[in-house]
Parts: C-alpha cells; structure tokens; sequence
C-alpha cells in the first residue's frame, strides 16, 4: 500500500520512519493508552516475581487488568508468554492491586476486580506468520496489534483479528498445563455463548445485521464480546453502539456522545436522525451528578428493522471516522 500526502492537489509520497528501539514504540502508547485503547495506564516496567511487565493498564469498562507488552523481533513465543504474564497475575493478585491503588491514589478492592476478563496486548512493527496462527483461536485473552510509523509523523496501528472457531484448548503444548489453569479462571466471552439464551428469529436477525455491519461501509470496526454485551466499535475503542441479545429481541444502545456542564459536548457528538422514531432518547447520568450520556435504545424483533437500525448506526459511525 502506498501513501501519499495532499498539499493543496499535489501529492508527495509518505515513506516508512521505522521505530529504531522498542522503548520509542513503549513510549508512544503509554503517553496516549486512553486515546488508542480506552485504558487507564497504571505503571511502567512493573516488576513481578521473575517478571517484568512492560506496561500495566486498566480497563474501566470490564475492571480488569490488561498488560501490554512490546516486540521488534519475531524470535518469541506470543502464546508461551502471554499465558505466563496471565498466570503470574492471577497468583499475584494482590501485588497487581496495590500497584494499581499506589499509582493511581485509588482504593479499589480485591472483590470489585473482574479477573476473567484480564487481558495481553502484543505490539509490534510485524507479527511473522507463525506468531499469528498461534493467536488464531476463538477463545485466547491475547490481541495482536501491528504498530507502524511514517515520515509525516502519522501513526498506524493495525488488529491482528482471529477468524478460526477452534479452542485453544485443542492443541498441545509444552505450557499446556498453565493454559488450562489460565483458562479456568480467564473467560473470553463469544458471539455463540452471548446468543444462547436467544429463540432462533433472534438468532437469524442477528445474523444479517452482523453481515451488513461487516460487509457494509464500516472500516476500522471490530464486535468486542464483553460479559452480557456486544460492543461495537472503532479500532481506537470510541463506541459506536452495544448489543444485548435477549430471547425475543436484540437490544440496541447507540451512543450519541458526552454532554458535560453548562452544556458542552464532546468531540463528535452526535444526534440521530430518526425519523420514524422508533429510538427511544435518554440521558444517562455519571456518577459525578454532573455529567450525562446522550443514548438512543431501539429494540430489534423483526428483520424488517435491520436496514434502517443500520442506518442509524451509520449516522453515528460517521460521526466517529
């Protein structure tokens, strides 16, 4: 692929600025986790055991623990130590909680963290392809995420997406019993576990609604599956909506944006145009009494709807891109 800069009709091509040290890619996404991941950074280089994290963070939507961990070389094994760092934390909980409540002047609470939804991130300038077959499974807590830099200062960072349906419990290997007892207590949530509870129509509508959300023109999207929820998003994490998929109907919330005092909105605010109005419009108060969530709930029971849910959706989508 190849890019190219507009100054004013005339192109220049933007070339390659290669990352020199694994520090300068360090450096980068823990000044700005907020703004790529939506994660709270919490410390550098945190020292546990024989271990040293590179990166811990902390998710607020899932309350749970993500370590990131950055690569130059392809000469690793993504599955043996990622299943190690997880171990690690899970028999080290408590260290995990004092430095989280040391560096951020928090008091959280052994009972409050959700540890089924920790988490590694792998970063790199480029994954070989054995490193991405070996993340290739439905139910791995690991994401890859392929980080490059450009002569006009542009930043990309690229998600190395699983499309296998195989268990990583499938396989053999050297770490097998660590797996099994990582996976024993870390769960990654799927599509077909957040549907179980749905009745067939459900099911089918779903389907084609998640076939034109991913065919259609949604680029630099991804479904996170998070415990009772689907949550659509960009690549940076700023939402779009969230699925919640009963029986008889699929619940959706799209999100409008953020309005803070004296009525100040957030970057890309959004209002909806539903002109059938089928959405229903509300104002979810945060906890500091002053803050509020504009969301538009609209329930799904018939696949007459999909085409113009989408539509909406659209509406925020573009808000967003």
């Amino acid at each position: 692929m190849k890019l190219f800069k507009n100054t004013k009709g005339k192109l220049s091509e933007v070339s390659f600025n290669p990352f020199k040290l694994e520090r300068d890619i360090q450096s980068l996404v823990e000044n700005n986790t907020v703004e790529i991941f939506d994660l709270d950074f919490i410390s550098s280089e945190f020292k546990i055991g024989e271990f040293r994290l590179d990166s811990l963070c902390f998710d607020k939507e899932t309350n749970s623990f993500v370590i990131i961990e950055y690569k130059k070389g392809s000469s690793y094994s993504v599955v043996d130590q990622g299943y190690s760092y997880l171990s690690v934390m899970l028999n080290n909980k408590s260290d995990f909680i004092l430095e989280y409540n040391e560096k951020c002047s928090k008091n959280i609470k052994r009972g409050t963290i959700n540890w089924s939804q920790s988490r590694i991130i792998f970063i790199s300038p480029s994954f070989n392809t054995y490193q991405k077959n070996s993340v290739n499974f439905t139910d791995i807590p690991f994401e890859l995420w392929e980080v490059k830099r450009y002569s006009n200062d542009t930043i990309s960072l690229n998600s190395i997406t699983p499309n296998s349906k195989e268990s990583i419990n499938k396989i053999s290997n050297k770490n097998k019993s660590v797996i099994n007892d990582v996976n024993k207590e870390v769960k990654v949530i799927s599509q077909e576990e957040l549907l179980s509870k749905s009745s067939q129509k459900i099911k089918d509508i779903w389907y084609n609604l998640e076939e034109k959300l991913i065919d259609g023109d949604f680029s630099d999207t991804r479904f996170n599956y998070k415990p009772g929820y689907n949550r659509f998003s960009m690549l940076n994490n700023k939402v779009i909506c969230y699925f919640n998929f009963q029986k008889n109907k699929i619940k959706i919330d799209i999100i409008g944006g953020t309005i803070y005092q004296k009525n100040k909105f957030s970057k890309q605010f959004c209002e909806l145009d539903d002109f059938k109005n089928l959405t229903t419009k509300r104002y979810k108060p945060w906890k500091d009494g002053t803050t509020k969530q504009l969301e538009y709930s609209i329930s799904v029971t018939d696949v007459n709807q999909v085409q113009y849910v989408v539509d909406l959706i659209k509406q925020k989508y573009n808000s967003l891109s």
